[in-house]
């Protein structure tokens, strides 16, 4: 079971915040342009979250894998694969 650091839980509390804010302004009538360009800012804030958890994770399991004297070959595989299916 992987263990969130702080830094990470509040990025997605800030891309929680901007979701209820661009609803705001959808529901005030903003403009097109507006509410595009702050749904833009939460698919760019999200992206990144999904980079550094994948990261920080893929350290843990190549730490793991080298103390058990495993190759770490297919983690860095399996990792890159995530992060490309993701978008």
């Amino acid at each position: 079971m992987i263990k969130y650091d702080e830094g990470v839980l509040r990025r997605v509390k800030r891309i929680e915040g901007q979701v209820r804010g661009i609803l705001k302004m959808m529901e005030e009538g903003k403009d097109c342009k507006e509410v595009v360009a702050q749904l833009s800012a939460v698919r760019s804030a999200a992206d990144k979250a999904m980079a550094y958890i994948v990261a920080v994770n893929l350290e843990q399991c190549i730490i793991e894998e080298k103390e058990k004297g495993k190759d770490t070959g297919m983690i860095v595989k399996e990792a890159v694969d995530l992060l490309v299916k993701s978008r």
